[in-house]
């Protein structure tokens, strides 16, 4: 099977994760492909090959150097399986368009993904789409997310691990291969064996556009706001009433307009309100919370806290309740001490013709997690665009280069 159709074949299945249901994995939809995977992965070849009931794949190709070589570092690569809540998986509606100017001039694109409902993936709004004229790329109907993040990302690391079983003339050492559920929710390294995963490194397959290597990222927390009121009949309201949804709104809009994703850029953090459900009686608010600088997190943290305690002085002891949890650090730290391992991706970016671009995630991967539980884990691209988005699409060519690059960080290995 070749990766364009393993990348298809990948996105039939419906994967989306759900913080809700208290369950790993998270949706059942994740635990069908995680099967499909494990035996694929016995199908091409890879021995060592586990389905744990939590989810997790893992799987390892045998070195075929002799065993009397000193030096053989375990490599890993991980992906995950789960697509965002962001936008619907389900019956995703995948086909291949060729990239072509609208204009003479090569500044205009404009891809009709659902023309019943003018839904129009152009370059006026998505400019970057315009490095990818000449191209093939994969796209929606307009309905759904595609899943390139992280569908891509195991479509390329097992044809990777494919081409290594066909082709035992090219050297390489050890290699492991694990593929998870709930990263998306950040939960994705919750059951992760570090020890059992047996790697000195690994890279997710998880990054956006082509050249990506990141090797820092968000600090990340996620809060809910639980806001009490009291309802009574408008009618005989008057100083008895108190709006839970009228409360938590003002304690909305207490927060720096400024500070939320669609005003910042690059080491910029943010607050972001992802959920708001409610009544009068009660309102839920969920926020994540962003910052590359761990004193500026902790301090977005505090300012929640203090905003929910300025909402109780207000209206009362006990009116605003919050919940908050750490999700993962700024990796960045613990891959500093072991850079072999990111110049390591960057010669073999450079190997087979991309130029790597280092830039920090304005997000983040379970390599984060996984960093600071003993594996370090920079993050590589897996090719796509738009992720979490209806307008989601994977340029081919950046899929076929992301395999590349798995495949020469497997060569590279064994001389470092």
């Amino acid at each position: 099977m070749n990766i364009v159709d393993r990348f298809l074949k990948y996105v039939s299945f419906h994967t989306t994760s759900d913080e809700n249901t208290n369950m790993t994995p998270s949706t059942p939809g994740q635990m069908e492909f995680a099967r499909y995977l494990a035996e694929e992965l016995k199908q091409i070849g890879l021995s060592e090959v586990t389905l744990d009931r939590n989810g997790y794949v893992m799987a390892t190709l045998e070195s075929n150097q002799p065993s009397e070589v000193s030096h053989q570092p375990v490599v890993g690569f991980i992906a995950h399986m789960d697509t965002a809540p962001d936008a619907s998986g389900k019956n995703i509606k995948a086909r291949i368009v060729h990239v072509q100017s609208d204009d003479e001039q090569g500044t205009k694109v404009e891809i009709v993904l659902n023309e019943e409902e003018n839904i129009v993936l152009s370059s006026d709004k998505y400019p970057e789409l315009l490095n990818y004229v000449g191209q093939d790329i994969i796209v929606t109907n307009g309905k759904t997310l595609l899943g390139a993040d992280d569908k891509a990302g195991i479509a390329e690391i097992v044809t990777a691990m494919e081409y290594l079983v066909q082709h035992p003339e090219i050297k390489h050492g050890k290699v492991r291969v694990g593929f998870t559920p709930d990263e998306e929710i950040g939960q994705g390294a919750d059951h992760f064996d570090v020890q059992a995963f047996g790697a000195d490194w690994a890279y997710t397959m998880d990054g956006g556009a082509i050249g990506e290597l990141e090797f820092e990222n968000f600090n990340a927390a996620a809060c809910k706001i639980h806001v009490h009121g009291v309802n009574v009949h408008p009618g005989s309201a008057y100083h008895k009433m108190q709006n839970s949804m009228r409360i938590a709104y003002q304690l909305a809009v207490m927060l720096p307009r400024w500070e939320t994703p669609e005003h910042t850029q690059e080491y910029e953090g943010f607050y972001h309100l992802i959920g708001m459900n409610g009544t009068v009686e009660e309102t839920t608010l969920s926020y994540i919370i962003r910052d590359h600088d761990r004193a500026r997190f902790e301090s977005r943290k505090r300012e929640l806290e203090h905003l929910v305690r300025k909402v109780n002085r207000e209206y009362g002891e006990g009116t605003a309740e919050i919940e908050m949890r750490d999700q993962y650090y700024n990796m960045r730290e613990k891959i500093e001490p072991v850079m072999h391992v990111v110049d390591l991706a960057k010669e073999a970016m450079t190997a087979v013709g991309v130029t790597p671009k280092v830039k920090p995630i304005r997000g983040g991967t379970d390599g984060a997690r996984l960093s600071f539980e003993g594996l370090p884990c920079p993050n590589i691209f897996a090719g796509g665009e738009n992720f979490h988005s209806r307008f989601e699409y994977l340029p081919i060519p950046s899929l076929e280069k992301a395999c590349e690059v798995v495949l020469e960080i497997v060569k590279k290995a064994i001389k470092n």
